[in-house]
């Protein structure tokens, strides 16, 4: 099932902005052929992230998207101090999300995931955990790129550095595929700070290929088959599928249904 790309932009259109052009805007120009080849070489060796799933094709962010006929939502890869993480890592709820950065409902679930955040958080009731799921199908080479982006933030300012990035950069794209990565990505390190040097030799290394792919495969054999999925780990490791962008009031009655199964 594919996007109707024309519902989602009306659904995800945003403020125009201006992004003032820096010395740094080229830092990626040289640097897309790498990524492209590293999805093409994904797509050469058959069965891209859904080796194994029934599912031909990824679906973005249908929030009816149905469920896999087996839940292996106790798969998920245990949470550990390396994970992306807002709130505490000891939060006895957790909510594990598979991201695609270019996908419209990833932008409103991270929106959504950002007011849970302020309601558990400080309370420290609740942890959002970031993972990575770019859907090459459907969003070819930006999606990937955003995430070997995201992931240098992370390598060269920690964790907190990594949701610097994330938070802005759902603030500014345009989703499916719409965003000028070019201009976004060198904006965003400039305005948290990295090294651009630094970020620039992370960026076309591919040091962190294996764990975009280590967090996709999860999300397959998770039960994902599109963007945003997630998983919610309760108190007593009880594992609920969350399929799509649900709304805050749902995530909510989820959150207070595991507590009440601790």
């Amino acid at each position: 099932m594919q996007e109707d790309k024309n519902t989602e932009l009306r659904e995800e259109r945003v403020e125009s902005r201006t992004v003032t052009p820096s010395q740094s805007s080229s830092l990626l120009k040289d640097l897309m052929i790498p990524i492209s080849i590293v999805i093409a070489g994904i797509f050469v060796a058959g069965g891209l992230y859904f080796s194994g799933s029934p599912v031909s094709k990824p679906v973005a962010g249908n929030p009816n998207q149905p469920a896999a006929e087996v839940d292996n939502t106790n798969k998920v890869k245990e949470v550990t101090a390396d994970d992306h993480i807002k709130g505490s890592i000891d939060a006895p709820i957790k909510i594990v999300a598979y991201s695609d950065f270019e996908c419209p409902f990833c932008k409103r679930y991270h929106e959504t995931m950002t007011s849970i955040m302020k309601k558990y958080g400080d309370s420290g009731e609740v942890a959002f955990i970031f993972r990575q799921f770019p859907l090459d199908a459907l969003h070819p080479v930006k999606a990937r790129a955003v995430a070997v982006a995201s992931e240098c933030a992370n390598e060269l300012g920690g964790n907190n550095t990594f949701w610097k990035f994330a938070d802005r950069y759902f603030e500014l794209t345009l989703t499916n595929n719409q965003t000028d990565i070019e201009k976004v990505i060198p904006q965003i390190v400039t305005e948290i700070g990295l090294d651009k040097t630094a970020f620039t030799s992370c960026f076309s290394s591919d040091r962190h290929n294996a764990r975009i792919e280590a967090d996709t495969a999860n999300a397959a054999e998770t039960g994902g088959r599109g963007t945003p999925w997630s998983i919610l780990i309760g108190p007593s490791g009880k594992t609920y599928p969350i399929n799509g962008a649900l709304p805050q009031a749902s995530i909510e009655q989820m959150i207070e249904v595991a507590k009440k199964e601790a």
